[in-house]
């Protein structure tokens, strides 16, 4: 990779010359031409002066600064702009170390891989990126990038050090106009029934990161060339509608998660499984019950046997005794 630009990292009185490198490619994303439709032609935009009405070279661009909202714009060239008295015009001075957490995600922006612009850098380099990771910190400066000064993030990723260019706090917009009017009232059992779905879902897998809707447009651009019709694996179809019982559609969500990921048939297993050593005990328990109550009758009915001689043999001694 070729850096996109050199600078050096003002740690205290600690100078570490790096370079920048893309982190990101966007040009792999899916992006469209503009063509005009009754024939197929490439739609381009061109460069017109707005006074002469006539196309301009690249080498004919500048810039310049609409200071407010009328029409006067203020030529500025590149000796202008190397004129400005910035400190971080060649320098990422790190303003404070801070949690991670504190950043707004809403304002990171573009993120570059740093590494070492000289072997002199190496040393510090490592102990700014260790130092970062063992305290669970991020470092936040500035520095100036194509001619703007931006807020930064430096933070360690892995054996480098990273940076996120980040917005500024006023380029965030409020959220007015966003929120209902009247606020939701949700009860506790619709929230765990929420928590459950999201502990269903799992952890991420390869496919899902997998940018399917690419794949699916090259299909239907080769079926056009080959005037077929495109062809796509059956997916499942996903529910539509406006959502009436949210209750059940949060049970229904969570059993369709389990049965995607094949838990109801491991469930259903299992569940046999019980039912079939709970009946097994049910009927053991019931033999035994009977076996017991037949032996109670049995040992009942030779104690009554028992007590029947002896019972006649009194009968017949008192008979004897009146008869004497």
């Amino acid at each position: 990779m070729r850096p996109t630009a050199k600078f050096s990292i003002s740690f205290g009185l600690v100078t570490i010359p790096v370079a920048a490198y893309n982190a990101t490619d966007t040009s792999a994303s899916v992006s469209f031409v503009r063509i005009h439709t009754a024939d197929g032609g490439r739609v381009r935009n061109q460069p017109v002066c707005s006074l002469e009405g006539v196309e301009i070279t690249p080498d004919e661009i500048g810039r310049g600064y609409k200071p407010g909202d009328g029409d006067t714009v203020v030529p500025l060239t590149d000796e202008d702009l190397d004129a400005l008295p910035l400190p971080t015009a060649k320098t990422l001075t790190i303003l404070a170390f801070v949690a991670g957490g504190d950043i707004d995600p809403l304002q990171m922006g573009k993120g570059y891989y740093l590494g070492i612009d000289s072997p002199a850098a190496a040393k510090p380099y490592v102990l700014l990126r260790e130092a970062m990771e063992r305290h669970q910190r991020v470092g936040l400066g500035k520095i100036a990038l194509h001619g703007r000064e931006t807020l930064a993030m430096i933070r360690p990723m892995e054996d480098a050090l990273v940076m996120q260019v980040l917005l500024w706090p006023h380029q965030i917009r409020p959220m007015d106009g966003v929120l209902p009017e009247r606020q939701a009232e949700v009860a506790r059992n619709e929230v765990s029934a929420a928590e459950a779905l999201m502990d269903s879902f799992g952890e991420l897998s390869e496919d899902d990161l997998h940018d399917h809707y690419r794949e699916a447009l090259e299909e239907i651009v080769a079926a056009k060339l080959a005037h077929r019709e495109p062809e796509f694996p059956a997916g499942e179809e996903q529910p539509a509608g406006e959502v009436m019982d949210l209750m059940a559609a949060l049970q229904d969500s969570v059993r369709a998660a389990k049965r995607s990921r094949g838990e109801d048939e491991e469930d259903g297993a299992r569940s046999g499984r019980s039912a079939k050593k709970s009946a097994a005990k049910k009927t053991a328990a019931q033999k035994s019950t009977a076996k017991k109550s037949t032996a109670a009758k049995t040992a009942a009915a030779k104690k009554t046997t028992a007590k029947k001689p002896a019972a006649a043999k009194k009968t017949a001694g008192r008979g004897g005794r009146r008869a004497g």
